[in-house]
């Protein structure tokens, strides 16, 4: 089988404008080609089709994420690819990668396989400066800060409390923690500081939750960035930032648009991690796709816990978007890691561990039933060595739950190979109404909220946090932020604090050591465990096998 990279370097473009102008109607005034293969669709475009009827929106997750992988992106792509086929009008819509992951260890976020979107290169590596615009936009008001205090301080901020980082869309452990302005008086105030990577900054969650220029503008300026002795709040309008940085987010919020490997539309725009923020692509792409395809095919960062929560109580709460069914991916590899299998021996059949690790799906599987109210169907990601027997005892284990087992084959395949998926999906939209329903009211507190996601979502037996913690909470509270949705930071290997408890834990506790306001997207953070805003390389990364021939073709990138 060939690598990711040589399927995408041989597969057949065709350009963008032909896609756009074909399978979406879209001509040629409205878009603003990178080159051949992708392009940007005008704002101006969008606003003149909000009016049309929305399509069927599907929603991809998964289960709890393991080292054996279980392609979410990829079965995304496989779908749309398969919905085409089947004659349904399908678009999808992705979150661009992070060069954090294509450098460090995760990897991209184009698919694999014969499910990819293309140009893969590109895609994961620059696309069209998204990422640069709001690393640019982040630290022009991390300027304007120091700026401000250098010359005099008008606003009496207290160095110790000012809460904006600079990002840099990179895995650099080196700039957790650092002091900048050393040098003298001419630089500044000595202060300590730090950089988080581009992909936790409050300005990607305000960028895909935005729904115009004039709103993001209106978000941005609602930035609290730090407090004075008096612990008043400062905002990014009192430094007369957002103007600025809203003239650097200009064109990047036009969504873009490229194809998959069967040359169907695809939309990829923003890309929140769904541990340290929302995990899911923009508002704008989303409605675009909604009003552009009669299926939209999207999904919502790691597992059915942290993203797909998410999602529903931020996406879906600000946006008014309802999915119409999820689709949930497993692999048995990653159910039997789940039933304690060692990584290395996934490949040898083993029933009593997949029992077992049966247990991290069913709970998926309830929480998106009954806690989210939506029909769901399991794919099972094919791998060649998943055994009859496997698959057989999955499917007997899963069948009281109502969410039909099937088993797609997208990555060997392509579209071809996700065709019964797509029919299936479509049956249980045309058949199975939704119950769509938060995971808590707005009316809730802060604290109240977090009890909520943790007890039902988690099945955590409670929530603890230290006095300080506590207080911070209250002080939200008290400040008028109580109706704003969390944002639940924590590691994504498991539905507890803990990433090596495998499976479905019960009864543990969900220890809240940090709260963070986020006043421009609206929403509280809420830090759980060890969690890295900031990621470090891993001793091998990724970066080491990426090179670049002769020709100018990219080599080792997945």
């Amino acid at each position: 089988m060939p690598t990711d990279i040589e399927i995408a370097q041989k597969a057949k473009l065709v350009r963008i404008s032909k896609v756009a102008k074909e399978r979406l109607g879209i001509d040629d005034q409205h878009l603003e080609p990178y080159g051949h293969y992708k392009a940007k669709v005008s704002l101006g475009y969008l606003e003149s089709i909000k009016d049309r009827p929305r399509g069927k929106l599907i929603l991809v997750t998964a289960i709890s994420p393991t080292p054996a992988g279980e392609g979410k992106t990829t079965t995304t792509v496989g779908l749309g690819d398969a919905l085409n086929r089947i004659g349904k009008k399908s678009i999808i819509c992705l979150r661009e990668p992070s060069l954090g992951p294509v450098f460090g260890m995760k990897g991209g976020a184009a698919g694999g396989g014969y499910a990819q979107v293309v140009p893969m290169e590109d895609i994961n590596l620059h696309f069209t400066g998204d990422f640069n615009a709001i690393q640019l936009a982040n630290n022009l008001l991390a300027a304007l800060i120091d700026n401000h205090i250098h010359h005099g301080n008008e606003l009496n901020f207290d160095a110790r409390r000012i809460t904006w980082k600079r990002v840099l869309d990179m895995n650099d452990r080196a700039l957790r923690d650092i002091t900048v302005a050393l040098g003298g008086p001419g630089n500044g105030f000595p202060r300590q500081d730090g950089f988080d990577i581009v992909v936790a900054s409050e300005v990607m969650a305000i960028f895909c939750l935005a729904t115009s220029l004039a709103d993001l503008k209106e978000r941005l300026g609602n930035i609290v960035v730090g407090y004075t002795r008096e612990q008043k709040p400062i905002t990014a309008r009192e430094l007369n930032a957002h103007g600025a940085m809203t003239v650097l987010l200009r064109d990047a919020l036009k969504p873009n648009l490229v194809q998959t490997l069967e040359n169907n539309p695809a939309i990829i725009h923003g890309g929140p991690f769904a541990n340290i923020a929302h995990g899911c692509n923009s508002v704008i792409a989303t409605r675009a796709a909604s009003h552009l395809a009669d299926y939209v095919v999207t999904e919502a960062g790691f597992g059915a816990d942290l993203g797909a929560e998410k999602f529903i109580d931020i996406k879906c709460r600000k946006s008014g978007l309802r999915p119409d069914a999820v689709v949930i991916v497993a692999t048995i590899r990653a159910l039997k890691y789940h039933g304690g299998v060692d990584v290395k021996n996934l490949n040898v059949e083993n029933l009593e561990a997949l029992e077992k690790g049966i247990a991290n799906l069913e709970r998926h599987v309830n929480n998106v039933r009954n806690h989210y109210g939506l029909p769901c169907i399991v794919s099972v990601n094919h791998f060649t060595h998943d055994t009859d027997a496997e698959i057989k005892l999955l499917a007997k284990k899963m069948a009281h739950h109502e969410a039909p087992i099937v088993v797609a084959r997208h990555w060997a395949e392509g579209g071809k190979g996700a065709e019964e998926l797509a029919r299936a999906v479509v049956s249980m939209i045309d058949t199975t109404p939704s119950d769509f329903k938060f995971v808590y009211e707005e009316g809730l507190s802060i604290w109240d909220k977090i009890r909520a996601v943790a007890t039902k979502i988690y099945g955590a037996a409670d929530v603890t946090a230290d006095t300080k913690v506590r207080a911070q909470i209250k002080k939200l509270q008290d400040d008028g932020y109580g109706h704003y949705p969390i944002c639940v930071a924590k590691t994504q290997y498991s539905f507890s604090t803990d990433p090596a408890l495998r499976g479905a834990p019960s009864g543990h506790v969900i220890n809240v050591r940090e709260v963070r306001l986020a006043a421009g997207a609206e929403f509280i953070v809420l830090v759980c465990g060890d969690i890295m805003t900031m990621p470090g390389l891993p001793k091998r990364p990724s970066s080491e096998r990426i090179d670049i021939d002769a020709q100018g073709n990219v080599v080792g990138l997945f």
